[in-house]
C-alpha cells in the first residue's frame, strides 16, 4: 500500500479497472475477479457511471460491497461527465450523477470522484464549485480529472487555489509504453502541481500483453483489431525489449509493461482490468516486479 499523492487514501499498486463489469463480465464473473483481487491485497477500484451500460459496473460493485461487507477497506473511484446518460459537467448534472452513483454503489461517499472528460461548454468555476460542494457535504472525499488538456488542467487548479475550492489531486490520462504523449506537457504539470497519475489503457488495449503479434493471425479476441494497430516496426521493437526483460525476471510481458508504467515519475498506480481471476495473475504480479534502471531505459528507448 502507498498513499495516493497528497491524500489520506491508502491504495494498492494496481488500480483495478472495472469497465468490463456488466459488459464482458456478468455479476458472477465480476464477483470472482473482485474476490481474487482483494484476496491478493488489492483495494482500489476504478469505475464510472457509464461503465456496464450506464451504471451496471457501479451496481455490481455496490452489490459486492454489500454482500462482502468490504466498504470500509475499499477505495472507490468513479466518474461523471461522459456518455449520453449524464453528459457534461454542469453543477446540476454533477449533483444528480453523484446521487445516482452513490445509490448504485450502495455507499454514502465516493473516495475519488473524476471529471471523466473536460466540458468546454461549462465554466470551470461552476464545475469546481459543484465538486467542492460534494466534498463539503461529505459525499466525496477527493476529486480528480481525466482526459484534460494541459492548459485546461492548469486553469482548473488555479481557479481552485484562488477560490478556496476542492482541488484535483490526480489525473487519469491515456498513457502506456506505446502511448507517451502524456510525458510532454502533462507530466511536468502534474509534478509541479503535486498531483499523481493513474493511467488508463496501461496495456495498450491488449497489445502490451504480447498476445497479438501477427496481423495475419489475429485470433478471435474482440480486442485484437485495436491491439494490432500498434503492430508496426516500433511495436515490434517494444515487444522484443519486453520479451528480453520478461525472460530476465521470469515474468510475463504484461507484468513487465505494467511495472514499467508504475515506475514512471508521477504514476501512483496503473489501471488494468480483468474478466477472470486467471487474467488477474499477471496484473497483480506487476506490483511486486521492480525493473532496473537499465531495463527501464531499454524499454523507453525501444518505444521512443
Amino acid at each position: 500500500m502507498t498513499k495516493l499523492g497528497s491524500t489520506e487514501l491508502d491504495i494498492h499498486g494496481l488500480n483495478l479497472g472495472c469497465n468490463v463489469f456488466g459488459h464482458t463480465a456478468d455479476e458472477q464473473a465480476s464477483f470472482a475477479v473482485l474476490d481474487a483481487y482483494t484476496a491478493a491485497g488489492g483495494n482500489f477500484l476504478d469505475t464510472a457511471n457509464t461503465y456496464g451500460g450506464g451504471g451496471g459496473s457501479e451496481t455490481i460493485i455496490g452489490n459486492w460491497l454489500a454482500q462482502r461487507g468490504r466498504r470500509d477497506d475499499i477505495v472507490i473511484a468513479t466518474k461523471v461527465g461522459m456518455g449520453d446518460q449524464r453528459p457534461g459537467l454542469s453543477a446540476k448534472n454533477i449533483a444528480a450523477a453523484a446521487e445516482e452513483s452513490l445509490r448504485r454503489l450502495r455507499t454514502d461517499h465516493i473516495d475519488l470522484y473524476y471529471a471523466h472528460k473536460d466540458d468546454p461548454d461549462t465554466p470551470l468555476e461552476e464545475t469546481l464549485a459543484a465538486f467542492d460542494q460534494l466534498v463539503r457535504d461529505g459525499k466525496v472525499r477527493y476529486i480528480a480529472a481525466s482526459n484534460y488538456e494541459p492548459d485546461r488542467l492548469a486553469s482548473a487548479l488555479s481557479i481552485s487555489d484562488q477560490n478556496g475550492l476542492a482541488r484535483y489531486v490526480a489525473l487519469q490520462p491515456h498513457y502506456n509504453l506505446v502511448e507517451r504523449d502524456y510525458e510532454r506537457e502533462l507530466a511536468p504539470l502534474v509534478a509541479r502541481e503535486n498531483l499523481v497519475t493513474l493511467p488508463y489503457f496501461g496495456l495498450a488495449k491488449g497489445f502490451l500483453t504480447g498476445k497479438y503479434r501477427s496481423k495475419d493471425e489475429p485470433g478471435d479476441s474482440p480486442r485484437a483489431p485495436r491491439a494490432l494497430e500498434y503492430l508496426d516496426a516500433r511495436g515490434e521493437r517494444v515487444l522484443a525489449a519486453l520479451d528480453e526483460v520478461a525472460a530476465a525476471h521470469q515474468a510475463s510481458v504484461a507484468s513487465v509493461a505494467l511495472a514499467w508504467l508504475r515506475q514512471q515519475p508521477t504514476v501512483a498506480a496503473p489501471i488494468a482490468s480483468a474478466r477472470t481471476p486467471e487474467q488477474l495473475v499477471d496484473l497483480l504480479a506487476s506490483v511486486e516486479l521492480t525493473l532496473t534502471d537499465a531495463e527501464l531505459t531499454a524499454l523507453g528507448e525501444a518505444s521512443s
